[in-house]
């Protein structure tokens, strides 16, 4: 919940991801609940059948079906017309982007613990290296004070070096620069990217997904997304909270206690506040709810939505939480 700056950041891709880790990522793959015919021949198998060259099925031929597919060698043994069914390869697109606003900049220096800037930036470079891995085509992108960047799409593991620095880059803008200002918001930022993105496939936003003026006010960036998605992407929502966000007794010890005056880090707006237990609690009883409202808002228009605090361990995210989740296997 308190910023604060001085936090070693990853400058190398051993840093941002561990070679131990990126071994293991290599049996894993992104997984979409709907089928996608892209518009490039790609690397994966979609369960619907196709004319490629790999051999699938049989079913019974019926009137009006392409006579080149009639398996003649079966006619010969059984005198009953069959039809050779192929799986059919697609390309799927993934999309990841990363909240880099002077938000994200929650965290403690030293120990275990990471900023969320730092953590969304590992995670995201976790995903883009499993799309990469199995020949997807990966685009990355970052948002915050200085706008938003972004990497067209890259494919296959020689761009791995090529993402990471995008990310490194990422990482070093948002550390370096002013630890004031919310620069593209990211309501007008998820709206860009649904009318933006390209192909079919997965988007993977990874942010708190804290509104200055509300949940209300990303509703109209979801109806964006969902309507984009309906037809074209699966759409993730990964909400990433440090653990004084989620609790902030544990931020006593970095001096949130007492009477104090807060500057909030984007808006620049004061409150005076006295920290009591009664404030505790109705504050947890408001984030809990403003949780509750993302992932109902995410549900019901078709989206699946996650709340990961920063000290779970990315491997875990990435090897058990989201392959339960559904969204890699």
């Amino acid at each position: 919940m308190i910023i604060r700056p001085a936090q070693a950041v990853p400058r190398s891709i051993e840093e941002l991801l561990p070679v131990g880790l990126s071994a293991k990522l290599d049996r894993l793959d992104v997984l979409s609940r709907k089928m996608f015919a892209g518009k490039l021949p790609g690397e994966r198998r979609s369960k619907r059948r196709g004319r490629s060259v790999e051999f699938d099925d049989f079913r019974n031929y019926t009137a009006g079906d392409d006579l080149r597919h009639i398996d003649w060698n079966v006619y010969a043994r059984l005198d009953r017309l069959f039809i050779k069914l192929f799986r059919e390869e697609e390309d799927l697109a993934l999309h990841v982007i990363v909240d880099a606003t002077a938000s994200m900049q929650t965290g403690a220096p030293g120990g275990s613990e990471v900023s969320k800037l730092v953590f969304a930036h590992r995670l995201a470079m976790g995903l883009a290296y499993v799309g990469l891995v199995n020949q997807n085509r990966v685009v990355t992108a970052s948002f915050g004070v200085d706008g938003v960047r972004q990497l067209s799409a890259v494919r296959g593991r020689s761009s791995v070096q090529r993402v990471a620095g995008f990310l490194l880059e990422s990482l070093r803008g948002a550390s370096a620069g002013p630890l004031t200002g919310a620069g593209v918001g990211l309501a007008d930022t998820l709206r860009q990217a649904a009318m933006h993105r390209s192909g079919r496939g997965v988007m993977v936003v990874l942010s708190d997904f804290l509104e200055p003026s509300g949940i209300g006010g990303l509703e109209p960036a979801m109806n964006a997304l969902a309507a984009a998605g309906s037809t074209a992407f699966d759409t993730y929502l990964l909400q990433v909270l440090s653990p004084g966000e989620l609790d902030p007794v544990k931020e006593a010890e970095f001096g949130l206690i007492g009477d104090l005056r807060l500057t909030d880090v984007e808006t620049q707006r004061t409150s005076e506040i006295t920290v009591s237990s009664s404030l505790l609690t109705g504050y947890r009883r408001r984030l809990a709810a403003y949780s509750a409202e993302l992932h109902r808002m995410a549900s019901s228009r078709g989206m699946s939505c996650r709340l990961i605090p920063t000290d779970t361990p990315v491997e875990t995210v990435l090897l058990d939480s989201l392959r339960r989740g559904g969204m890699l296997r």
